[in-house]
Parts: structure tokens; sequence; C-alpha cells
């Protein structure tokens, strides 16, 4: 019997232009969403786009010229990080992607997104830092894991045997 787009779940992920971020998507692609297992999901994949005021800072005169060209950079990063993992899932055969880049705190994006698409589950990357730098920069995935309303998995890099 085949499923309805309406009946499948969907699996988020949460990109970047990290190495973290690709291992998260690829490890998805590989374990929950192989060719052999049964397509059940809808993959989202969430961008969260810094603003462009986060970008810059304080910016005195001449910003009108400034803004305009940051704008257009953060733009192109946006298209070729999603355009990047969209090819990464087509050429794992997940066509079944879409791609939604919202501008914010990606903890807050993150959390939101999980909303906004009735996600049952939520796939982040980890950065791997220890107690001290998470407490001082902070953890999206720590962040998500307390208040994603879904299921989280954190994907960490894995460690390379000698």
């Amino acid at each position: 019997m085949a499923t309805t787009e309406s009946e499948k779940q969907v699996i988020l992920i949460g990109i970047d232009d990290s190495d973290f971020s690709t291992n998260a998507l690829l490890w998805t692609l590989d374990h929950l969403l192989s060719p052999t297992l049964n397509h059940n999901f809808k993959l989202v994949l969430v961008y969260a786009r810094p603003s462009v005021s986060a970008s810059v800072g304080f910016v005195g005169p001449g910003a009108s010229e400034v803004l305009p060209i940051v704008e257009a950079d953060l733009r192109r990063i946006a298209a070729k990080v999603t355009e990047n993992a969209i090819d990464l899932c087509h050429k794992k055969s997940v066509n079944d992607v879409s791609v939604d880049v919202m501008e914010g705190d990606p903890r807050i994006v993150l959390c939101d997104a999980v909303e906004k698409h009735h996600a049952s589950m939520l796939v982040v990357g980890s950065h791997g830092y220890g107690a001290l730098k998470r407490a001082v920069l902070g953890s999206v995935s720590d962040y998500c894991a307390h208040h994603a309303h879904c299921t989280v998995m954190i994907v960490k890099k894995p460690k390379h045997k000698h």
C-alpha cells in the first residue's frame, strides 16, 4: 500500500556550511532514508540564515552602502549550502526533499521549524564542544534537545581510528 504525502512523517535536518552538518545529513541519508528502507518520511532541510544586522554588528556612516552587499553575500551562501545539501540527497536517491531558509538564531529557527513542519524528528550535527565551550558559545544541539517538541537526534562526527 502506497504512503500518501500527508501520511509521511517529517524528518527535519539543520544544515549549515560545516562538516558537522554534512555528517549529520549523510548519516540520516544512509541510516534512515536509504533506498532499501521503506520511504515513509519526507525530508526538510532547514538553514538558519544570519540576519544582516547580526553579521555586520554596529555600522556607522556608510551603512547604506555596506548592507546590500552583506545581504547579497548572505543570500549567496544560503543558496550554496542548500544546493549542496540537495545534491547530496539526490546522489543518495532521496528526492522527497524540501528546503526552508529562515533568518535568525539557529536554535530558535530549528525549534520553530519543528512546529511549522510538524516534524517527528530533528537531526542536528554536533561540534563536539566540551562543557566550557558549550556554556560560553551556546550549543544548538543542547538547546534543541531541551526545547524542540519532537525526537532530537544529535549526530557526532565519527572518530577516525588510526
